[in-house]
């Protein structure tokens, strides 16, 4: 995508603004635009510099490189693993989820683990045909508590249960029929133009309202939040869990495969 005016304050995303619209995009092409604990609190600081900007009507997060987002760094999750870790992520996917601005995730490659929940959590997603979507977090002993709230709300209880015990990835064409995404398109940024066209209709004030009667009617609770964060801290913290990450971070081996400490590092599923 074009871009106008770049803000350079942040160190894992770049953020521009233009004319109404702020795109922010994951900065970290080295680490397959995983997520660490700066990235969420980068997140965290420019949605709310668009929530101050009376003009702001849209939010793009965006990827590059072909990964929109690869979920937790595994080496930052070792170091913050533990009572509270997950909170930054959950609060990151509530600011998306109740934020006055339309929240576009726009998706042209891979997006795996943490990464659904921005997709999840989104307004409107639109999405590349080579795009693929899994949760492949069970490998690890993991349970995707966190994105699962947020995912289980956009498409269902069974098709996110599913996702959750197969680990297996959905096309573009099948997270668009599981309405993960909204629309599936070669030419996104034209898909995005005219869904600004709208949007950039509509008042901010009357975009949170919409968000905040939904929010209220349909939402995910503080004690599911809790819940999803007591899940997902226990299970980083078990000793098992810890050692197979460890492995993989350090080695490259996966859970399955034993601890090979010669073996060369892996690439994630």
């Amino acid at each position: 995508m074009s871009h106008d005016a770049p803000e350079t304050s942040y160190r894992t995303l770049r953020v521009h603004v233009a004319d109404g619209r702020r795109t922010v995009v994951f900065d970290r092409a080295e680490r397959r635009n995983s997520f660490n604990s700066r990235l969420l609190t980068e997140l965290g600081r420019a949605l709310d510099e668009a929530q101050r900007d009376p003009s702001c009507r849209m939010v793009v997060l965006e990827g590059q490189q072909g990964h929109f987002s690869t979920g937790l760094d595994f080496e930052d999750g070792l170091d913050r693993g533990g009572p509270d870790g997950s909170a930054p992520y959950m609060s990151v996917l509530r600011r998306l989820a109740s934020l006055p601005a339309v929240v576009v995730a726009y998706v042209d490659g891979q997006v795996r683990a943490g990464g659904l929940g921005f997709v999840a959590a989104s307004d409107v997603a639109i999405a590349t045909p080579r795009s693929t979507f899994g949760l492949p977090e069970a490998l690890w002993g993991l349970v995707p508590a966190c994105v699962g709230l947020h995912l289980a709300r956009r498409i269902g209880l069974q098709t996110t249960k599913r996702m959750c015990l197969t680990t297996e990835n959905l096309t573009a064409s099948q997270a668009l029929e599981a309405g993960l995404v909204d629309e599936v398109s070669d030419r996104p940024e034209e898909a995005l133009r005219r869904l600004w066209l709208k949007v950039s209709r509509l008042k901010p004030s009357t975009v949170g309202r919409i968000k905040r009667y939904f929010n209220d009617v349909a939402g995910i609770s503080e004690a599911h939040e809790a819940r999803a964060m007591q899940e997902t801290d226990r299970a980083m913290s078990d000793p098992e869990v810890r050692n197979g990450i460890e492995d993989f971070v350090r080695h490259g081996t996966f859970p399955w495969e034993g601890s090979r400490s010669e073996s060369p590092r892996a690439r994630r599923p």
